[in-house]
C-alpha cells in the first residue's frame, strides 16, 4: 500500500501516477489524516462493474415481479436477516 501526503499529487503529480499505475491505488493524507484515494481508470471500473452488474441485475427483475416493497420494510428485513 503506498501512502502519501496530499500535497505530493501537486508537487509530485508524476511520480503518483507511476505508483498508480505500477502498485495500484495510492491513498493520500492530509494533516495525518486519509482524505482521498488515487486510482487507475481501470481500477475503478473494476470496483464499480459488480455494482453496475447487480443494479441492472435488479432492474430487469424488478421490471418482470409487479411486487413492490416500501424501502423501510425492505432494510427492516435486512436487518433482521443480518442480526440472525
Amino acid at each position: 500500500m503506498t501512502i502519501k501526503p496530499v500535497s505530493d499529487l501537486r508537487n509530485h503529480y508524476p511520480q503518483i501516477e507511476t505508483a498508480v499505475m505500477e502498485e495500484g491505488p495510492v491513498f493520500l493524507t492530509k494533516n495525518g489524516s486519509g482524505a482521498m484515494v488515487v486510482m487507475s481508470m481501470d481500477d475503478y471500473s473494476f470496483l464499480t462493474s459488480q455494482t453496475e452488474r447487480k443494479l441492472e441485475e435488479a432492474d430487469f427483475l424488478a421490471a418482470r415481479d409487479s411486487r413492490r416493497i416500501a424501502h423501510a420494510d425492505l432494510f427492516t428485513a435486512i436487518d433482521r436477516a443480518l442480526d440472525a
